[in-house]
């Protein structure tokens, strides 16, 4: 899988103590004796705090140029500094967008994956209607995508990426993307889903069954199509027994049962009732019947 006032007292001012010419020239003396002034020392805009620089003009086509050959030189992010100097010197003009553009490739480029989600949604905000939107869109997607940590971390940039993803494929189904994003929401499903197991466990190992049944549930509700719905019903058959639940307990394994009936999984589920006297069985009422919209014989 896987690119930022002080003030001077005023000569009229009445507040101003008043002195005679000739201890003001004594002072002007002493002054200009010394090193340097004390009027330098304390005026903010004296010394060489701030100096006049004159920056030569700069055709956006050579600053444009300049960027592209960073990026063929394999130095993408001095290239998205050259290409953000194009926004700036012109703004609100077409190289403005054209620098916005690549300056979000560049970033993806060079790593910077969070400055590209920013400069992503800058140029959607501002140049919507532009044919080069889908690709935005789908460099900002990747973006989240190239941060998606281990399932024991929190998952926000995946549950990002599933979304944007699902954005390409929404708003732009016949683009060359489209194929590729749907591919990338199914894996961040799987990843949300997996997360959701994880937790699912860790409550189930506890005998926490509530909080367990909430994550499976969501599992079951939110990424039925990924992997991990066969385990949730599993894990639900479980959860349902240790509270004595038994409709909901039969329900989960039938349901099991019926769409993976020669799973590993199903097996256990099976055993389990078996241990309790029990024997798989659909319960019409119950919601992961309603959700399945499954009828398995009794």
């Amino acid at each position: 899988m896987a690119d930022v006032a002080s003030g001077a007292l005023s000569l009229n001012d009445p507040k101003r103590p008043r002195r005679s010419l000739a201890g003001a020239a004594l002072v002007a003396i002493a002054l200009s004796g010394s090193g340097c002034s004390m009027i330098d020392q304390f005026n903010p805009f004296g010394g060489d705090k701030y100096k006049m620089e004159i920056t030569p003009d700069v055709p956006a086509s050579k600053t444009y140029d300049q960027g592209l050959e960073k990026l063929a030189n394999g130095a993408p992010g001095e290239a998205a500094k050259k290409f953000t100097d194009l926004g700036k010197q012109y703004p609100s003009s077409d190289w403005a967008q054209k620098g916005l553009l690549m300056q979000t490739y560049a970033d993806y480029q060079s790593g910077d994956y969070t400055s590209a989600e920013t400069s992503a949604e800058r140029f959607l905000k501002d140049y919507p209607n532009s044919p080069d939107a889908s690709y935005i869109l789908y460099l900002q997607a990747n973006s989240y995508y190239m941060q998606i940590p281990d399932i024991s971390r929190d998952q926000e940039k995946t549950a990002k990426a599933m979304e944007t993803f699902q954005a390409v494929v929404t708003k732009y189904p016949k683009s060359e993307y489209a194929d590729d994003a749907k591919y990338k929401v199914t894996v961040t499903q799987d990843q949300l889903a997996g997360k959701e197991m994880s937790i699912g466990r860790f409550y189930l190992n506890r005998r926490n069954y509530t909080a367990a049944i909430n994550r499976f549930r969501s599992v079951l509700s939110n990424y039925q199509t990924t992997r991990h719905a066969e385990e949730a019903l599993y894990r639900l058959t479980e959860a349902y027994m240790g509270l004595g639940i038994t409709d909901e307990a039969q329900t989960a394994a039938a349901v099991l049962g019926h769409n993976f009936p020669d799973g590993q999984w199903y097996k256990d589920a099976y055993a389990l009732l078996k241990s309790g006297g029990l024997e798989p069985a659909e319960h019409k009422e119950s919601w992961i019947s309603k959700l399945y919209h499954t009828v398995v014989p009794s």
